[in-house]
């Protein structure tokens, strides 16, 4: 059965158009509260990103919570990662984040993590969606939920991060300038990498409620590459407005991506003995990572595009790393979901044991040429029933051959198609992507006018 609200990452959307509405996420509230009160007197933590509209909708779910009769602990801006982790620690029922994670301040998303810090089943997301379908009710007066401030979450979740590496890293000499995105982790991570003995320089890190992801971040490096040459410092890194994204800068002002931080990690983890296994990527990870991890002899293997998808493989594999190529890397012999934080730490721990920068860490894989183009897609088609757009792959396929490979991927986040191309000759693979992506629009254009 298909659902209803949930995507691939809890609810999303533009604040003020339905689903993203106040009273539709106090009944989401209320909806989730009396699934979880079936268990008995619950507990739900509520954390944050920055954006304008977290404070209206932080109430809402409070107030739907309390109206089902639970208990409610709101830790205020928080990054994703952290409320995964609060929710274990507190022993609460389930975590909610109202974030849209990397989107503009003016969209806002509800996702909802289990009692261990999982993405929820799919089966609680169904019930949730059909308690949806009931009337609003309130529990008596007397049963009403109980709500309370997490005063100390930002110090719990600055000292879980550091205790995610050996107690004798130190990041003294390491100039490294720090992007927040004006976003959920603007009061945690700088502290995190000043007290292991880092030089922080910030930026991004004054939000105002609508400048989250506003050209900085994981999204948008441009900024942080220059301050990086400026400052002369050793490397970069950027989060996105959750947390849960990471991207990184060389001290030459060059971009590291997911890929190349999951290779510098898997490489390292592997010296230590310590990987278990192999790695998980998606269908947009970059060749030159498979090819790379072959070299060291560790097994990959493609998830669906999401970070749900690669945690789901690295479970059934029993692999501790996984992640994508957009900055969702997941440590999982360190925590439960993806984490930029955490994962930055993983590279400076490698940086500081083998005594090698950034660039010379990511110089052992090297990345096949990759263009992607986002077509805006009304409505959700199914494309591979779209016959024009099926040959249109076709036709770019078999012009490459053997030497790269097609991707079209509807995003599960936002109302576009990804047309992806990778090969080994840079100038045909943008050529190739920005002729395939016209025909994409041109045939979604069609179909929309139907």
């Amino acid at each position: 059965m298909s659902r209803k609200y949930f995507g691939t990452d809890g609810i999303r959307g533009e604040v003020g158009q339905f689903p993203i509405t106040p009273d539709f996420v106090l009944k989401l509230g209320w909806a989730a509260g009396c699934v979880f009160a079936r268990e008995g007197r619950s507990k739900i933590l509520i954390g944050k990103d920055t954006r304008i509209s977290g404070y209206m909708f932080e109430s809402a779910l409070e107030a739907g919570l309390s109206a089902a009769g639970v208990d409610v602990l709101l830790t205020g801006p928080m990054p994703t990662p952290a409320i995964a982790y609060l929710t274990r620690t507190f022993r609460a029922n389930a975590g909610i984040v109202i974030s849209a994670s990397h989107n503009v301040y003016s969209d806002n998303g509800i996702k909802f993590f289990s009692g261990d810090g999982t993405k929820l089943p799919d089966s609680i997301e169904r019930a949730i969606e059909a308690q949806m379908d009931l009337s609003m009710t309130t529990v008596p007066s007397v049963d009403l939920g109980k709500v309370r401030r997490v005063d100390d979450a930002a110090g719990r979740y600055i000292e879980f991060c550091k205790g995610t590496v050996s107690g004798n890293l130190n990041l003294r000499g390491l100039k490294i300038i720090l992007d927040c995105a004006n976003g959920a982790t603007y009061h945690v991570a700088p502290k995190v990498l000043a007290e292991l003995g880092a030089e922080v320089i910030e930026i991004a890190s004054s939000p105002d409620g609508v400048n989250i992801n506003e050209a900085c971040g994981a999204t948008d490096t441009t900024r942080l590459q220059k301050v990086v040459m400026a400052e002369e410092a050793d490397l970069g890194v950027a989060l996105d407005g959750d947390g849960d994204r990471l991207m990184l800068v060389d001290h030459r002002g060059e971009l590291v991506d997911g890929d190349e931080i999951l290779f510098i990690i898997a490489r390292s983890l592997l010296q230590q003995q310590a990987l278990s296994g192999g790695v998980v990527g998606t269908l947009m990870s970059n060749f030159g990572l498979e090819q790379a991890l072959a070299q060291l002899d560790v097994p990959f293997v493609r998830a669906k595009v999401g970070d749900r998808y690669v945690i789901e493989q690295m479970q059934q594999h029993g692999w501790v790393l996984g992640g994508e190529s957009s900055g969702h890397i997941v440590c999982g012999n360190l925590t439960t979901t993806g984490d930029g934080l955490v994962a930055a730490l993983q590279v400076l721990k490698a940086i500081q044991e083998h005594g090698q920068s950034l660039h010379e860490l990511k110089a052992g894989m090297h990345k096949m040429p990759q263009v992607m183009i986002n077509v805006s897609m009304p409505g959700r088609p199914d494309l591979s029933q779209v016959a024009p757009v099926q040959e249109a792959v076709a036709a770019t396929e078999f012009e490459l051959g053997s030497r790269g490979r097609v991707l079209l991927r509807p995003s599960g986040t936002e109302p576009v198609v990804r047309v992806m191309v990778e090969g080994e000759d840079g100038a045909e693979v943008k050529r190739l992507c920005q002729e395939l992506a016209t025909r994409v629009e041109k045939e979604l254009a069609v179909l929309a006018s139907q």
